[in-house]
């Protein structure tokens, strides 16, 4: 330091000796020698890892992982942050909730040890798991995980409980991860996707932990407030310390504690980089000397001859570079910079310990007492008897104003300043050495927070001692959360700019900000953008995020938490989780429900999957009845088609699809009355097509005992057999469709026995042999034999088609005609009716005339006109003008073929 100089090491001038000078080494090679053959033997490993494809990076080769400090993310902190201004902010006499959250130490370690088993299959089965591609299949395990984890956390006193789990879920993914990364080549064709999916799990296991931390403490907060419940929070004693006026602080002020808070999440996110990312920077020093090049040249001046001798610095304490403005030796400079920047991260990281300890291991003991200097003063014996040891620095307020000074200045390292500001509190010194979102996040809450506590404590102390006055500038710029957030968004820096407009850092801010309102609406325009919509992953951890807000009643927005929650539920549709969809549809409200899960079955064809699919809404309560007819009424709603020509139109993959469709409500009796309706609806759309044969498979899925069901169960529900009118009305539709489909089917059947499978008589043979006419004989034997038997089925075929020919003309008051009104009747089936009633009937008519026509039953074919003609049945009503004049020629042909037989034109008389 420039003011009060402590010189560990002087060399006097013309002088070889040194005082408090170490034995030099014995080895023979020098350091930069060493240093040479290290940077050789790493390119040797380098080009032997390119050689033989060694899946992990050389860097990887030389990290030594650290354990992360455990944090309680409370007020209760750690003894090794820097960030504390006392060991403990929190005193024992706040409230056991309040002090007492534990966090798990595995979800604080993204290195945490996993089992020896688990290291060696991913080791040994790196390039199998690429090919598998675990980035995926790690997502679809979040889906489940997250899924069971609130099914076994459903009451509200175990959220907390359930954030654990979320993270523990994450961080086990974000691990699983780290290590197939690790041990990849970088060449191989998925590491990209898996190296963004990594990031995409740290940056939201960073946002549970947030939510946890923050949340947790706010509604502490409330409970205590809502209980009318104050904490003890009065100094006593006569002499109070720094440290205990700020412990007062933090349990006083929340918005100050919560500012703590934010810092402590964010130097642990930073802790949990370090520890994976950064090497030891005592790899590059072997001795606990500063300086050691600069202190071997100078040693060996005048010894040796130095072919690069220039101009170094002649003392050795920590002020002589400043001082003489000579420089040091180039590898101590470098060692000087890696030195700086490690400290700078460990205190980035929360670690003071560490970067203390670090000081001390490469000779620079003096930096880490200008490190320890930022404790807060506290003498516990001025108010006990016991002695105890007394902690912090009185002086701190000389100690900060000369910290303050040191980071103006403009000749030591960036890195340096930046040490020094962060102990005084000088922003603009600090933030050169800030890089990303969370760095200039944490620079300006460091800043806030220091303030506030600086204010605080020169408020209240009761010392006598003037204390030290900070510059102006100090006190000028009161930062608040929300300006952080402002001046962020306008950083210099365009990749911090960048960064905030980042969905997960925009979370993040509406978390810290407490602003709920802004978190939903920045939610749905992510969710209502349909050009970038939000990766699944993202949508997921929304999703759940909402569910926590619902939970803790801190959502504001109910109707866009629906619209994520209806997000997620289309995701979990398209990426088939058949097991998860009914869950999270049960969250919606009750039309919405109805509405996805309807979607969701429409999909699913294959029967075990339905009844399994059918399970878990009846498990989590869903409408199933309800649901089960929107499937059907859905599918059957789409493309309906158009008529075609002749008489049977084939079946089409989509019509497979509404036939099947009635398979949803056959799982369950209580719905055998709907399942009448909708296949009622489905055969009606059918038949106004001339799709015969898909009807006749609509009414073989409907069950044959349906009816009896229906009328049993109208029994035991209202004690009687009378059916209500809509399903009278139903089961009559019922019958008429399925005499419509008998008949259609037994002129099919007579249709293919009349013209195909008549006989064929043998032709006559001319001048055969008496061999050749004896078979022919036979043959003819056996024809006559064969015609009188067609001629018998014939007739009891013609019979039969007759019968259920006019069972559909004649139908008991009229086919296709409700027999009973209902109190809330479909206009739409009415018309549809109507409208096969004029399809059909005349159609089976024009039948009906074919085979007595056919049959040459040509007096029957007359006696037809009369039952058309019939005021009984009015079905004269329902024929157009074309189609009764084409019965009508029909009628002529009938009639002119009676005359050929000598009667009258209507067969009753003959002729004379």
């Amino acid at each position: 330091m420039t003011t009060g100089k402590i010189k560990l090491f002087e060399v006097e001038r013309g002088s070889e000796s040194f005082l408090a000078t170490p034995e030099p080494r014995q080895a023979d090679i020098s350091r930069a020698s060493r240093r040479s053959l290290g940077l050789n033997l790493q390119k040797s490993l380098d080009v032997l890892d390119a050689a033989v494809g060694t899946p992990g990076s050389s860097v990887l080769r030389s990290i030594r992982k650290r354990d992360v400090r455990r944090s309680t993310f409370t007020p209760k902190y750690r003894r090794s942050d820097v960030s504390r201004f006392g060991d403990s902010l929190l005193a024992s006499s706040m409230t056991t909730d309040l002090v007492t959250m534990k966090i798990d130490d595995s979800l604080l370690e993204p290195t945490a040890k996993m089992s020896g088993s688990f290291q060696d299959m991913v080791s040994s089965n790196v390039t199998m798991l690429l090919d598998a591609d675990p980035a995926i299949a790690e997502s679809n395990d979040l889906y489940r995980d997250f899924h069971q984890a609130i099914r076994d956390r459903p009451a509200e006193h175990e959220i907390f409980g359930l954030l654990d789990a979320c993270i523990q879920i994450v961080s086990e993914r974000v691990q699983f991860l780290q290590s197939i990364v690790q041990k990849a080549a970088r060449g191989q064709p998925k590491f990209q996707r898996i190296l963004s999916s990594l990031n995409h799990l740290v940056l939201e296991q960073n946002t549970w932990e947030l939510i946890r931390t923050l949340y947790f403490d706010r509604l502490q907060s409330n409970l205590a407030s809502d209980s009318d419940t104050e904490m003890d929070v009065g100094l006593s004693g006569n002499f109070v310390s720094d440290k205990e006026i700020v412990d007062d602080l933090f349990k006083r002020e929340a918005s100050t504690r919560q500012n703590q808070l934010v810092i402590d999440w964010l130097e642990l996110c930073a802790a949990q980089q370090f520890a994976s990312k950064y090497e030891q920077v005592e790899f590059f020093s072997d001795n606990a000397v500063a300086w050691e090049n600069t202190l071997m040249q100078l040693h060996q001046k005048g010894k040796v001859s130095l072919n690069h001798e220039r101009p170094l610095v002649t003392e050795m304490d920590p002020d002589a570079p400043i001082r003489q403005n000579k420089p040091l030796a180039d590898l101590d400079k470098e060692d000087e910079a890696r030195l700086l920047n490690h400290v700078f991260t460990h205190l980035r990281a929360g670690q003071l310990i560490e970067a203390e300890d670090l000081c001390v291991k490469c000779g620079q003991a003096w930096r880490a007492a200008t490190l320890e200097g930022w404790r807060l003063y506290h003498d516990p014996n001025y108010n006990q008897s016991d002695r105890d040891e007394v902690e912090g620095n009185v002086c701190r307020d000389v100690w900060k104003d000369v910290c303050w000074k040191m980071s103006q200045d403009e000749r030591i390292h960036t890195c340096e300043k930046a040490i020094y500001a962060l102990l005084s509190g000088n922003l603009k010194a600090l933030l050169p050495a800030c890089v990303t979102w969370e760095d200039w996040l944490w620079a300006h809450y460091r800043v806030m927070v220091d303030a506030r506590s600086e204010q605080e404590v020169r408020t209240t102390t009761n010392s006598t001692r003037p204390q030290q006055q900070l510059p102006s500038i100090y006190w000028e710029k009161k930062l608040t959360p929300e300006m952080i957030f402002q001046e962020l968004q306008a950083s210099p820096l365009q990749s911090v700019r960048e960064q905030a407009l980042l969905p997960y850092y925009v979370i993040q801010k509406c978390i810290i900000l407490n602003d709920a309102d802004s978190l939903a609406q920045e939610m749905s325009a992510w969710i209502s953008d349909r050009e970038r919509r939000p990766p699944q992953q993202l949508v997921r951890f929304m999703a759940h995020l909402v569910l926590f807000l619902r939970t803790t009643g801190l959502e504001t927005k109910e109707e866009i938490g629906v619209s994520i929650l209806e997000a997620y539920v289309q995701d979990l549709i398209e990426a088939d989780h058949k097991d998860l969809v009914a869950f999270y549809v049960s969250l919606l409200p009750q039309e919405l429900q109805v509405h996805w899960y309807a979607k969701f079955l429409e999909a699913v064809r294959v029967r075990e999957d339905r009844e399994t699919c059918l399970a878990l809404a009846h498990e989590v309560g869903l409408d199933v009845q309800l649901i089960t007819k929107t499937v059907v009424e859905n599918i059957r709603s789409r493309h309906v088609g158009v008529m075609q020509d002749g008489l049977d139109a084939a079946t089409s993959e989509e019509d497979r699809l509404k036939i099947e469709a009635i398979d949803w409500l056959v799982f369950d009796e209580s719905q055998r009355a709907e399942t009448i309706r909708q296949a009622n609806a489905v055969t009606r759309t059918f038949l106004a097509i001339k799709k015969h044969a898909a009807a006749r498979e609509v009414f073989h899925k409907v069950p044959s005992d349906s009816v009896s069901i229906i009328i049993r169960q109208t029994e035991l529900e209202t004690g009687a057999t009378d059916l209500s009118a809509e399903d009278d009305n139903a089961i009559r539709e019922f019958l008429c469709l399925q005499a419509y489909l008998d008949a259609q089917d037994s002129f099919n059947d007579w249709f293919q026995h009349f013209h195909h499978n008549k006989p064929t008589a043998p032709s006559p043979l001319e001048g055969a042999t008496f061999t050749d006419q004896v078979a022919y004989e036979h043959r003819a034997s056996q024809y006559e034999d064969e015609r009188q038997r067609w001629v018998q089925s014939i007739k009891l075929q013609t019979r039969a088609t007759v019968d259920r020919l006019y069972n559909v003309l004649l139908f008991t008051e009229g086919w296709m005609v409700d027999q009973r009104t209902e109190e809330n009747s479909d206009a739409s089936r009415h018309l549809q009716m109507e409208l096969l009633r004029q399809l059909c009937l005349p159609f089976v008519a024009c039948l009906l005339h074919t085979v007595l026509h056919s049959t040459s039953q040509y007096r029957e074919c007359l006696q037809l006109a009369d039952v058309i003609a019939s005021e009984q049945h009015q079905l004269y009503k329902i024929f157009k003008k074309e189609e009764l004049q084409k019965l009508l020629e029909n009628m002529r042909e009938s009639s002119v073929a009676l005359l050929d037989q000598g009667t009258d034109t209507l067969g009753y008389e003959p002729l004379r």
